[in-house]
């Protein structure tokens, strides 16, 4: 096994690729690519029934392209508005914020009664600006693809999004930087007291609870703009296998390693120890046995939505929403940035 850091597993597993030296097994967020090159064989030749029908069906159907499944769900994640109970209440917010409006609103109420703390964590860095696009796109009644699968990249609801949460910014009511503090800065700055509100995900409460002086927090739904319904952000990561003309022992192999991967308790204990969540029925059972407050989040991610991961151009969608944000942040026109991405993916 072969463990390399996000920053540069792209560039490795590409080279290796391109040196006709793939992996077996890789263990990644993205897959369109490597199907649209020929490079994978569908996930099912290599996973046992018994482990495969442990999926959740919504996971199994991010891998989905052209009727075949291409990969299997190794772990997941949900965001979730974070807030720090004892600054909202000494800043004179009465209710936690529930619409763009009412966030804005205890933003100016925070910067007011404390200077020092920034009211709300944004990253729109490398690491987490896809994630930032949709917190704001999808609580706006935007996606990336229209339901037929179109990419809808600079529709009115996504520029509004990105025009209101760039505006925030600029009225200085964010992180003073959120082109280079990711999501681990604003969660240490949360911890802290630091940081007001944040959207984040599950680990966070770990992070917090971990602290020496753990601050009084708690957990809501993302703010939606007026009328739309909120959505959280589901993220997960997976395994897919490359097309090697693989031997019959070396499938077999293969599907050992998953069924001994995903088996009950030693999945279960893994994924807690990590503080993810479950890719598995059986595993979210487990969890939420062994922590109640759990159950809350395996509600929240079995009804997530999820990037658009199964097409090609996700990989330069991905970038291109944060070089359209960071643009912003330096003055660029939010509708002529979309408009352009648009033009560049759909053609």
């Amino acid at each position: 096994m072969e463990v390399v850091s996000w920053n540069d597993i792209y560039t490795v597993v590409n080279t290796r690729v391109s040196n006709n030296a793939a992996p077996d097994i890789l263990n990644i967020d993205t897959f369109a690519d490597y199907v649209g090159d020929d490079l994978l064989r569908p996930i099912k030749d290599f996973v046992s029934d018994e482990t495969y029908a442990k999926f959740y069906p919504a996971f199994i159907e991010q891998s989905n392209i052209d009727g075949t499944i291409w990969a299997i769900p190794d772990l997941a994640s949900a965001r979730a508005m974070y807030y720090n109970k004892d600054i909202l209440e000494a800043s004179g917010v009465d209710k936690v914020p529930t619409t763009w409006a009412e966030l804005k609103d205890a933003c100016q109420k925070i910067k007011a009664a404390n200077p020092d703390v920034y009211p709300w964590g944004v990253d729109m860095t490398t690491d987490e600006g896809q994630a930032c696009f949709a917190y704001y796109s999808w609580n706006n009644g935007g996606d990336f693809t229209d339901a037929s699968g179109n990419w809808t990249l600079n529709s009115a609801e996504n520029v509004e999004a990105v025009e209101y949460i760039v505006g925030l910014v600029k009225d200085g009511l964010t992180n003073n930087d959120p082109a280079t503090q990711t999501r681990y800065d604003l969660q240490e700055l949360f911890a802290t007291g630091k940081v007001a509100m944040m959207i984040g995900p599950n680990q966070i409460s770990n992070y917090v609870a971990g602290k020496e002086n753990p601050i009084n927090f708690g957990i809501a739904s993302i703010p939606a703009n007026e009328g739309k319904e909120t959505a959280s952000v589901g993220v997960m990561d997976r395994f897919m296998v490359f097309d090697k003309d693989d031997t019959d022992d070396k499938v077999d192999a293969i599907k050992t390693f998953f069924d001994f991967f995903y088996e009950d308790t030693r999945y279960s204990e893994w994924v807690i120890m990590e503080t993810f969540l479950p890719a598995t029925s059986t595993g979210g059972e487990i969890m939420a046995a062994a922590d109640p407050d759990a159950a809350s989040w395996i509600d929240i991610v079995g009804s997530a939505k999820f990037y658009p991961t199964a097409k090609a151009e996700w990989a330069d969608v991905k970038q291109g929403v944060i070089n359209v944000e960071q643009q912003a942040l330096l003055g660029g026109n939010v509708q002529e940035l979309l408009d352009t991405l648009q033009s560049q993916i759909a053609g």
